[in-house]
């Protein structure tokens, strides 16, 4: 694994499914297909190894002995593992590859498949987790800038993010309107920015929006 994870050009896919058969056969099939390729025979070997992956893509079989696709896909977005997942589903299972979709997946493929079905679903399964690994990459040089913040200030630009007045943020904080001015230009210093649009664009990418509902 060490010298194929240093080849360029090359993406990871990674296989859950309990029959060896099927581990086997579509690892062959991708590896010679250019793909690096990583089996597990468990849902569980698959989350104890996923933090330590690297970015790439999952096959999953929405029917596993122990732990289920369904199951893993949840605990996948319980623990932020961003992995794209592309579901494995017998004949049959409209209804699991629905759940499956709707629990995150991006894609779902019907035993018996066919290898052009697979190689379409790998590429644009590994295209979705690219631009997601983008976008965290921005929201996490966002949130880098956002740390120098005070608590207060924080707080007052979680209330700028709502769209909320300086009155509005000065009385939900306890604070004067004066007060709430001072900190906002603190904000917008300690940010390099010359407008608030500046500032609220780096506390959207942060996602600030989305924690300041959450609490």
């Amino acid at each position: 694994m060490t010298d194929d994870a240093a080849a360029p050009g090359r993406s990871w896919v990674y296989i859950v499914d309990d029959e060896l058969a099927v581990r086997r056969s579509v690892g062959f099939m991708l590896k010679t297909s250019g793909y690096l390729v990583d089996a597990f025979e468990s849902g569980e070997a698959f989350l104890a190894a996923a933090a330590r992956l690297a970015p790439g893509c999952v096959l999953l079989d929405v029917r596993l002995a122990g732990m289920d696709g369904l199951a893993v896909q949840e605990a996948m977005r319980g623990r932020g593992i961003a992995l794209p997942v592309i579901v494995f589903t017998g004949h049959g299972d409209v209804g699991l590859a629905v759940r499956a979709m709707k629990g995150g997946a991006v894609d779902f493929l019907e035993k018996p498949f066919e290898k052009a079905a697979v190689i379409a679903a790998i590429e644009q399964a590994l295209r979705i987790g690219s631009s997601r690994a983008q976008l965290d990459a921005l929201a996490a040089a966002a949130q880098a800038r956002l740390n120098i913040l005070s608590p207060r200030e924080h707080d007052v630009l979680a209330g700028l993010v709502e769209g909320q007045s300086n009155k509005v943020i000065a009385y939900d904080l306890g604070i004067s309107p004066r007060t709430v001015e001072i900190h906002r230009a603190n904000v917008m210093a300690k940010l390099a920015v010359g407008s608030l649009s500046e500032a609220l664009r780096i506390a959207f990418t942060a996602r600030m929006g989305g924690l300041a509902e959450g609490g």
